[in-house]
């Protein structure tokens, strides 16, 4: 098999840490999603307008919370398919 140069593998990692923090975000926004989207209000306007929609609203969090897990997954999933010899095990 093939190997990977340096910049393949190191976008192959970002993507992967892309995945698990989606995974996990998601996870959170569905078991705690109060106390998450608490915990990410800020005097910046920039970070608080990501959550404010959710502020308030706990099933919307928890719905976006599915859907990141979704994501998270599914892009995990393609990385998979790329043939890597860590993707055989």
């Amino acid at each position: 098999m093939r190997e990977q140069t340096g910049l393949q593998l190191g976008l192959r990692r970002s993507a992967e840490m892309a995945a698990v923090f989606m995974i996990g975000d998601g996870l959170l926004g569905v078991v705690q999603p109060t106390r998450h989207v608490e915990l990410w209000r800020s005097d910046v306007a920039a970070v608080d307008g990501l959550v404010r929609p959710f502020a308030g609203h706990p099933g919307r969090r928890r719905a976006y919370g599915v859907l990141q897990i979704g994501a998270g997954l599914m892009l995990a999933s393609m990385l998979r398919r790329k043939g890597s010899k860590a993707s055989a095990r």
